[in-house]
Formats: C-alpha cells, sequence, structure tokens
C-alpha cells in the first residue's frame, strides 16, 4: 500500500508514476509529481518506480485570476 495525496491506494510491484497516472485518469497538463517528498521530473514518469509504503503527491496546478 502507498499514500497518493494522503490517501490508501494499492500498490503493485514494478509500479511507475506513469502507471499511476494512467490508474487515475491524470492528464492535467500542469502537475507536481513528489515521491517521499522528491520532485519527479515529467520526463522520469515512466522509469521512476513506486516502492510499497512511499508517500506520493500528484498535484494539479490550477491558474485563475
Amino acid at each position: 500500500m502507498i499514500k497518493l495525496n494522503n490517501r490508501d491506494f494499492q500498490w503493485e510491484q514494478g509500479m511507475t508514476v506513469e502507471d499511476i497516472m494512467k490508474i487515475k485518469k491524470f492528464s492535467y497538463s500542469r502537475i507536481i509529481v513528489k515521491v517521499n517528498d522528491k520532485h519527479i521530473e515529467q520526463e522520469d514518469y515512466a522509469v521512476t518506480v513506486v516502492n510499497d509504503g512511499d508517500d506520493v503527491k500528484m498535484i494539479h496546478l490550477l491558474a485563475g485570476g
């Protein structure tokens, strides 16, 4: 089990940041991703493996005025 945005989320061996985004249908053009408080660049989503017990944050940036 991992924490995704402070909620329990089912973890699977070999799961990447990109896999989580696909499962959750996150397709925002502007999103900040952190794994255990470490910022993950967009080009690394497919290769960043999430481990059991990790704390993952996926935050959609909003624009407005």
